[in-house]
């Protein structure tokens, strides 16, 4: 049975989307790919049926990594479907942790709390979207 994992941020078009292709080439290149079922979400629903940001995918593409997800919203079912459900930021850790079942979770976690080289134990992804993104979300209601 294969092992599924989630990488979740707020919008599902920069930091999850280009997580979830690193990880799929690091996984697929180790020839673990049938091991493994890799996916990416938001917990914002701004961006849904979107491509990832432009400029992400180009900065994937200058590293080797081909970024196709399509944007979407983390779902209820995903608390059942995936072992792992990986935040980029404490804000979208609080946000899942608030969505998740009780008996769900402990499969939300921060991505770096993965890291051997993270300076501390609440080391996060930051949003290369930055506060005029979160304006522009926190201004739509």
């Amino acid at each position: 049975m294969p092992v599924r994992v989630l990488f979740v941020c707020l919008g599902n078009i920069c930091r999850s989307p280009a997580a979830e292709a690193a990880f799929a080439h690091l996984v697929t290149a180790a020839g673990l790919a049938d091991d493994f079922v890799i996916d990416s979400a938001g917990t914002g629903n701004w961006h849904v049926g979107e491509a990832a940001d432009e400029r992400m995918r180009q900065a994937a593409s200058t590293r080797g990594l081909a970024v196709t997800s399509i944007a979407r919203q983390v779902a209820a079912a995903d608390f059942e479907q995936f072992d792992h459900i990986l935040a980029m930021d404490r804000d979208n850790l609080r946000a899942l942790t608030e969505r998740a079942p009780a008996r769900h979770q402990p499969k939300v976690r921060l991505f770096r709390d993965f890291d051997p080289e993270a300076p501390n134990a609440w080391c996060v992804v930051r949003d290369a979207q930055g506060a005029r993104h979160r304006e522009s979300v926190s201004g739509s209601g």
